[in-house]
Order: structure tokens, then C-alpha cells, then sequence
């Protein structure tokens, strides 16, 4: 299986290529900086210098061409403003989304926010563009029917170790956070379950095996 991964270097994205790599499939990372591919490559990834906020949708389609899933796990990270919330958590999202059936890609996973909603509104204007930016993605993702798409929405992330046992639920979970270890090991089980398509579930750290969440969740 070849899988191709916006957002190739953050912290989820290396962890699920390095879970992919090792059980015998094939992980693509879209990176921006081209010195981020030896830390692609150590997990056994292969790197692809791709800008996002500049690509069109035939560049993004190329690299796309062949895969069998894609997933979106880019974010405009901490530091940035209300604007950059806005390209790479919305527009980033739905570039890959068109990409992906530009090139017959179906299997889509989107890692957003628990919270995320188009009309969010709250005290912390970045934040909350943050929350809109994720909402919005995910409403355009949903509206595609060229899609097998799975969004996924984990609770406040965590270096801490993984468990592998989580909570995973469709609707509202309530408050809780999640390590990004498992939130790498949930992404790679729902690769490998397409009758999660068509799901948004929210996950945090919970009492259940992975692979018995991801199971019962999607209803196989």
C-alpha cells in the first residue's frame, strides 16, 4: 500500500510513516524543506519537496498518481497567525482533497481538531481561526463524493509514550487528551479498514485495544 503524506514531518506524520514502513507499505511525505528528508528517509520514508500554500493542483496530483491512500496531516503549527490557519489548515486541505481525485486517489484521511468547526467562536481570535480553518476543511472534505474520506479528530496531543489503548467515537467525546504515538497508531488501522469511510470520529486516550476501537467504530 503507498500512502502519501501532507505535512510529512510533523511529529504524527513521522510516527505513521515509521508504523506504515515497518509493516511493509510505502510512505510518501510532502515537505516544504528539503533538510527535513533525512528524517524521512530514517523511518523509511520517502521524501517529496512539495510547497502546499504554492502547489497547483496538477503538481499535487503527480506525486499522487499510483498511491492508494492519502493523508492530510500538514498544520500551520503554533507559531503562526490567523492567515496562515487559513492556507495551509483549509486551503492545504482541500488542495490535497482535489488532488486526490484528480488522480483517482479515494482513500483520503484528514487529521483535524476535536473543536473544529466552521462557525467556532471564542476568546483566543488565533485559536478560534484555527478551529474555523480545521471546520472548514473538513465540511469540503465531507462534501466530496470521489472521496472515501475519514476525518479524524483527536483530542489535546501529547509526546508522552503510547498506550495503544484508546477511546475512539463518532459524534462528540467531551474533553481529553491523546498521545500523538497513538494517534499515528488509530491513522494506521483506519488505512486498513475502508469501512471507516465516510466516518468523523473523535479520539482520545481511552481503555480499548487500537484495532478493537478503529473495528467497532467503523462497524466491522
Amino acid at each position: 500500500m503507498r500512502t502519501v503524506i501532507a505535512g510529512g514531518h510533523g511529529k504524527i506524520a513521522l510516527r505513521l510513516e515509521r508504523r506504515l514502513t515497518a509493516r511493509g507499505d510505502s510512505a510518501v511525505g510532502l515537505i516544504r524543506d528539503p533538510g527535513q528528508g533525512g528524517d524521512l528517509r530514517a523511518v523509511g520514508a520517502e521524501p517529496v519537496v512539495l510547497d502546499l500554500e504554492s502547489a497547483s493542483v496538477e503538481e499535487v496530483a503527480a506525486v499522487l498518481e499510483g498511491a492508494d491512500a492519502a493523508v492530510f496531516a500538514a498544520g500551520a503549527g503554533p507559531g503562526s497567525g490567523a492567515a496562515r490557519k487559513q492556507t495551509v489548515d483549509h486551503a492545504a486541505a482541500v488542495l490535497l482533497a482535489d488532488a486526490a481525485e484528480r488522480a483517482g486517489v479515494r482513500r483520503f484521511l484528514v487529521v483535524s481538531s476535536m473543536g473544529a468547526d466552521a462557525e467556532a467562536t471564542g476568546s483566543d481570535p488565533v485559536f478560534t481561526a484555527y478551529l474555523r480553518a480545521k471546520g472548514q476543511a473538513d465540511d469540503a472534505v465531507r462534501s466530496r463524493t470521489g472521496l472515501d474520506w475519514t476525518i479524524l479528530r483527536p483530542g489535546a496531543l501529547t509526546d508522552s509514550p503510547g498506550t495503544g489503548r484508546v477511546s475512539l467515537t463518532a459524534g462528540r467525546a467531551g474533553r481529553g487528551s491523546v498521545p500523538r504515538e497513538d494517534v499515528a497508531a488509530v491513522l494506521a488501522a483506519l488505512l486498513s479498514t475502508p469501512a471507516a469511510s465516510g466516518l468523523t470520529l473523535e479520539l482520545r486516550s481511552g481503555d480499548t485495544p487500537v484495532d478493537e476501537a478503529v473495528r467497532q467504530a467503523a462497524g466491522a
